[in-house]
């Protein structure tokens, strides 16, 4: 296998023995034709069926397969990340091991990074094979959202057949579960030329889908996540300084009215204790001083953190090794 690689593939998979013998050929044949030098990284999340096994199989007689294998299943984000980090190809392909997607768009992928000069390239699933009620519907919705909220105008955030430059691969941190949302990392860190390509989207041949309904609900989560820490993830006092600020001088200013007023208006009146706007003005600026020291403290977080991705890998296949490592 050649050092750099004109091309890596990154697939991760989570049970998927039905499809990767299908896959891998299809995978090797389309590259092959395309004279395109390659290497082919599995990233095993936790399998329970035989997927491993054929890995190492096929990893054993094809030293361009790379095999890495968590201890257990920590998600598509988490296996993507690991793959970003092993690859050394000059374009970095994802695809899914469903065979959802199509290696036959690979090769135009690739072209569009190296000879339109985009940063990042996104599959869009123009016609998709998919439930319309369940799956189509909210993606639909969920695409719109993330289009109007990140200013990224791609019809398809969340399709696995992507292209990206391999400085941007190395750059961008995938955690949690943003790996729907790597478009607006990459824009953040500052990799603006997004292109989008129409790609062929296949019905599911084997097994059911890993994904439910509920990674609309956190889809949609951490695309407000996401929009918070571009606008305030740097200076988060900014957001909570403000509204701490706001709830100080409200607070004292009911403080000062009621003081006013029992002093010099109405002596004789009411205990101040005894009026509602006492309680007003100790709960906001009880509120205000908690935003604000929230701030102070997100500050400081900001100058010190680092973020650590939470996975332990198993056993990787390298094709530099004599055996498991």
């Amino acid at each position: 296998m050649a050092k750099h690689p004109q091309l890596s593939v990154i697939i991760p998979f989570l049970n998927e023995i039905e499809s990767l013998p299908e896959l891998y050929p299809w995978i090797v044949r389309t590259l092959e034709k395309a004279a395109l030098s390659f290497e082919l990284i599995l990233i095993d999340d936790g399998s329970t069926d035989s997927s491993w096994s054929w890995v190492e199989e096929i990893a054993e007689n094809d030293k361009r397969v790379l095999g890495i294998r968590f201890l257990r299943n920590y998600g598509k984000s988490q296996a993507l990340h690991a793959g970003f980090l092993q690859c050394n190809g000059d374009v970095v392909c994802t695809m899914d091991a469903d065979l959802q997607d199509s290696p036959e768009e690979l090769p135009d992928l690739y072209r569009l990074i190296t000879d339109d000069d985009y940063d990042m390239v996104s599959g869009w699933k123009k016609k998709r094979y998919d439930s319309i009620l369940f799956k189509n519907t909210p993606s639909k919705i969920f695409n719109w959202a993330a289009r109007r909220v990140s200013g990224i105008k791609l019809h398809d955030f969340n399709c696995g057949l992507k292209a990206y430059r391999s400085d941007l691969v190395k750059t961008i941190e995938v955690y949690g579960e943003m790996h729907r949302y790597i478009p607006v990392l990459a824009k953040q860190a500052g990799f603006i030329r997004i292109g989008e390509k129409v790609v062929r989207h296949q019905a599911r041949k084997f097994g059911h889908s890993k994904f439910g309904p509920e990674r609309f609900v956190k889809g949609f989560l951490d695309l407000i996540t996401l929009w918070f820490l571009h606008r305030f993830g740097r200076r988060p006092m900014y957001i909570f300084g403000l509204i701490g600020s706001i709830m100080l001088l409200l607070g004292f200013s009911f403080a000062i009215y009621l003081g006013f007023d029992k002093l010099f208006v109405n002596p004789s009146g009411r205990l101040i204790a005894d009026r509602p706007q006492f309680y007003v003005a100790l709960t906001t600026m009880i509120l205000g001083s908690q935003f604000f020291l929230a701030g102070f403290i997100g500050e400081i977080i900001v100058r010190n953190r680092d973020h650590k991705l939470r996975y332990k890998i198993k056993e990787t296949i390298s094709p530099n090794s004599n055996g498991n490592t």
